[in-house]
């Protein structure tokens, strides 16, 4: 009898632990077919994000048109678009930013990360063309026609030539004119172009220079803060042609999808919208 029941209480207890090996079987079953499911799905619904480094002239045609444009025909892609001064956004991708395509307003800042193999040579490309234009709110009294007539403004605004390359421009412009001396003195330094704008716009500067797209954007935002563009810079004028180069930043993870953006902007379509917003295309 005692032996019967030894053998019932064995038999109960393996029984027992089969049905907890099976319930942690179905566990890890489920367990394992939840995280494939979660797997599967974040596949489904993955994007790859890349960002663009790009000078504070091309924000509203990036975040207006191209840039939606572009995420329209490449579902699977978002941009991230970080505008700044040019010689801004180098010192911040010499510090480590995590871009994957630098436009640059120059081609000091983008030869400069060239040659700190920081962006990778064969993938740049001298896209744009832009004019240097002087800029006097709509209603000024002042007479400022041409820019040597800038002296006759009290208050005159343009970007630091240190790291603004508008205001590389800007400086030599007015260097080759004889008066750079003499504005020098009456100058507010932008930390970029659309400051500058800004404060022409507003009225807190009689003057300023920034590029002719800038001021063809404020024309037509369709606010009050209007400019008007009293002159366009000539080639005489300078030594050196604004050209807006484009290219890939080396420590980008995104390589393949930042050479569809590059192409994307080659386009024709691309290319017409950039025409409309003033820039010309470096053929």
């Amino acid at each position: 009898m005692r032996n019967m029941k030894f053998v019932k209480r064995i038999g109960v207890a393996v029984l027992a632990a089969c049905m907890v090996l099976s319930c942690v079987g179905c566990r890890s079953s489920s367990n394992k077919g939840a995280a494939e499911g979660t797997t599967e799905v974040a596949a489904e619904g993955g994007q790859t994000k890349i960002s663009v480094a790009a000078a504070a002239s091309l924000q509203a045609t990036f975040d207006d048109e191209l840039i939606p444009l572009f995420e329209k025909e490449n579902p699977g892609v978002t941009v991230e678009g970080t505008y700044a001064s040019s010689g801004d956004l180098q010192q911040q991708i010499e510090s480590g930013l995590d871009a994957d395509v630098f436009f640059s307003a120059a081609t000091s800042n983008m030869d400069a990360l060239v040659d700190e193999n920081l962006v990778d040579k064969d993938t740049v490309v001298d896209l744009l063309k832009n004019d240097v234009v002087l800029i006097t709110p709509k209603d000024s009294k002042l007479g400022i026609k041409g820019f040597k007539d800038i002296t006759k403004a009290d208050t005159i605004a343009i970007g630091d030539p240190e790291s603004v390359p508008a205001g590389k421009y800007a400086k030599e412009i007015l260097t080759n004119l004889g008066v750079y001396d003499e504005v020098e003195k009456k100058a507010s330094l932008g930390a970029s172009v659309i400051e500058v704008l800004s404060w022409v716009a507003e009225g807190s500067a009689d003057a300023g220079i920034v590029y002719a797209t800038d001021a063809q954007t404020e024309n037509t935002n369709g606010d009050d803060k209007e400019v008007e563009i009293v002159a366009t810079a000539e080639d005489s004028m300078m030594q050196t042609p604004v050209i807006y180069p484009v290219g890939t930043v080396s420590s980008s993870a995104h390589k393949d999808e930042a050479k569809a953006f590059e192409d994307f902007l080659q386009t024709d379509e691309a290319k017409a919208i950039l025409e409309k917003a003033g820039f010309t295309i470096n053929e």
